[in-house]
């Protein structure tokens, strides 16, 4: 994963300086850029299957270790894990790399903070692909009292992951079981019957409680690929990915402002129809939160379902994948340049 001579596709990387933030960031390609924000538990290996394709296709694609993550600056405080901030962290990457415009994918948390930039900031991201979470508007209700009135006396993961050390405590010393057995869990190899007995987990599980450990690794995924997310969260643990769930309420707080908005720039939704994130508890169809966003998306451009991808589409699913993404950036206007900014 490293530069090989002229290969226009080859992956590189470097560390930018984002205002406070020291990021990580590995690169392809030249031309209109694609940043590419993963989600929890990852890195920008996530996006190993997207970034030589994209530049192959003429992009310059960018896929940044998120805040808190892999050899990009982890803050100490919670507070500093907000959406605000990672979507400034975004739009500060665009600064750092001298560019106006980007068209920003997102998968998992990372769809979320592309949902939110391209609802701030239509200025800068000019068009938007959210892979696994659809966007949704803001709820009347705090995040985490709805979860406690939903969960009842069972576990709920998010809750869990609420009190700071609590979840450190289970996962840093267990990185290589949480990296096995949560990419499995919620890929398409898990059996569907697994979901009902997470549902079913008391208040007092742990996080590790809700997974299922695999006999052998998927296809999709080599021991290469689990040693190199293994490597990275032994060493930085998993305060940075935590910190973003311990922000749903500040989040929500910060956003009212914007709770009637919708996305207006041209919009992409990707997922897999074994993730019970898009379809809900009845898998292989389309949940309410996907159904919907024809409402909130004001030129949502289509919604790719994958037969057979659990959550990890981009991980499981490459080419169904690299095929949307790159179907919806050819039929995207050009990127604006300094002259046309308002």
């Amino acid at each position: 994963m490293s530069d090989a001579g002229n290969d226009p596709t080859a992956i590189r990387h470097r560390q930018v300086q984002v205002g406070a933030l020291s990021m990580h960031v590995a690169e392809a390609g030249e031309g209109p850029l694609v940043l590419l924000c993963h989600g929890f538990p990852e890195s920008w290996y996530s996006w190993r299957h997207q970034l030589g394709a994209l530049a192959e296709a003429g992009h310059h694609a960018v896929a940044p270790d998120m805040r808190g993550y892999g050899r990009t600056d982890a803050p100490e405080r919670v507070e500093e894990y907000t959406l605000f901030h990672l979507v400034g962290d975004m739009t500060g990457l665009l600064d750092a790399l001298g560019e106006r415009q980007a068209v920003i994918v997102g998968h998992d948390w990372g769809a979320m903070v592309a949902w939110t930039a391209a609802l701030l900031r239509p200025d800068r991201f000019r068009a938007v692909v959210g892979m696994s979470v659809p966007f949704l508007p803001r709820l009347p209700m705090r995040p985490t009292d709805m979860m406690k009135a939903m969960a009842g006396d069972r576990f709920f993961y998010v809750l869990y992951f609420q009190a700071p050390g609590k979840a450190e405590a289970e996962l840093d010393p267990r990185a290589r079981q949480m990296m096995r057995d949560m990419l499995y869990t919620v890929s398409g190899d898990v059996d569907p019957s697994h979901y009902t007995k997470m549902l079913e987990l008391p208040r007092t599980a742990g996080f590790l409680d809700s997974l299922a450990t695999p006999d052998t690794l998927p296809d999709w995924l080599s021991q290469e690929d689990l040693d190199h997310y293994v490597e990275q969260f032994e060493r930085t643990g998993f305060r940075g990915g935590l910190n973003w769930y311990r922000n749903f309420d500040r989040n929500w707080e910060l956003l009212a402002p914007f709770a009637d908005c919708k996305i207006t720039v041209p919009a992409l939704f990707v997922g897999g129809l074994k993730d019970a994130v898009v379809t809900g508890p009845e898998l292989e169809k389309p949940g309410p939160g996907v159904q919907m966003l024809d409402l909130f998306c004001t030129d949502l451009r289509g919604k790719v379902l994958i037969e057979g991808a659990g959550h990890w589409n981009q991980q499981e699913a490459p080419e169904e994948t690299n095929g949307a993404l790159l179907d919806f950036l050819k039929g995207l206007d050009p990127p604006r340049g300094d002259s046309d900014a308002l």
